[in-house]
């Protein structure tokens, strides 16, 4: 276990702790802020949280940092995994070095873990982006938040003779995470994500339901491609959210993952959801895919990160 380092540099009034699992509303309220002032909208959920803390092979207590003022969560930090990290400062709490404070505790954290860069994503042009780039993070990639227009639907693509497509079943759900982690792995640069943490994210976040996560599979019954859909919000902001589309590598061209797309949106759309949505970046070059099926981008995020000097 690698030391955990303590904070410096907070303003007067300002204390610090180790984050624990109850924390995850304090947390979202923070995150929430933050998103809503920079992007105009609110796109974190409390299960968001919770599903990434419940991994079992992730300590939140020993891999972040909370920032309280009068005992009330105004920031905090954290290192999720690999070299990615995580923060947020509340609006009313910007401005006194609480930022600057977090992001040199998580470069500590991960030169402590052997970490050689650590980095995190910020909404473009956002104050955080301009803080990170002032303390010489780089940007290693950029992400897209894209929107189907309201009444606007996907254009149907048929499937392949013999192919079918349908909700997933737990007896799946090692075939599902097998696809997925192929799938990604081809242009993240991580390890391979166990399956335990998967089934912490997937079918064990709060609020999952079967028909959230869809398969197709090949003439011999094998799953070949997958989509995972969540619905975030309520009301007329509610939203269905493809987290993750994924397509094994010698079954693409074959109108799978658009077949998918149609399908997950109709399948929120039944469930509700008002509006549909899904992300991507740069690292994938699907982005021109989105937008030749109407999709348009309704926000810029970037990948900013630092390397790290070696600790003396």
């Amino acid at each position: 276990m690698h030391a955990r380092p303590e904070i410096t540099g907070l303003p007067e009034g300002y204390t610090s702790r180790p984050l624990r699992l109850d924390d995850a509303a304090a947390v979202t309220a923070v995150m929430a802020a933050q998103e809503l002032h920079d992007v105009g909208e609110v796109v974190i959920e409390e299960a968001d949280i919770v599903a990434d803390w419940q991994r079992p092979s992730y300590d939140v207590t020993q891999t972040s940092v909370g920032v309280l003022h009068d005992d009330r969560l105004v920031g905090y930090a954290e290192i999720t995994g690999g070299d990615r990290g995580d923060a947020a400062v509340h609006p009313d709490h910007r401005g006194r070095g609480i930022g600057t404070a977090l992001a040199r505790w998580m470069q500590d954290l991960a030169r402590a873990q052997g970490k050689p860069v650590v980095g995190m994503p910020v909404p473009q042009g956002s104050p955080a982006d301009r803080l990170l780039e002032a303390l010489g993070y780089h940007v290693r990639w950029t992400s897209w938040v894209l929107e189907l227009p309201d009444g606007r639907t996907v254009p149907e693509r048929r499937l392949p003779d013999d192919y079918a497509l349908r909700e997933a079943t737990e007896a799946d759900h090692e075939a599902v995470w097998t696809v997925q982690e192929d799938a990604f792995l081809e242009w993240s640069e991580r390890e391979r994500e166990p399956f335990e943490d998967w089934r912490a994210g997937v079918p064990l976040r709060p609020g999952f339901e079967p028909w959230n996560l869809r398969v197709v599979t090949d003439p011999d019954g094998d799953i070949v491609a997958i989509a995972l859909i969540h619905l975030t919000g309520e009301g007329s902001a509610r939203e269905g959210y493809v987290d993750r589309l994924a397509t094994r590598r010698d079954q693409r061209g074959r109108g799978l993952a658009q077949a998918l797309l149609v399908d997950a949106f109709a399948a929120a759309r039944e469930h509700g959801a008002a509006r549909s949505t899904l992300s991507t970046d740069s690292r994938t070059g699907a982005l021109g895919l989105y937008e030749k099926v109407g999709m348009e981008v309704t926000s810029v995020w970037v990948n900013r990160a630092v390397t790290l000097a070696a600790a003396t």
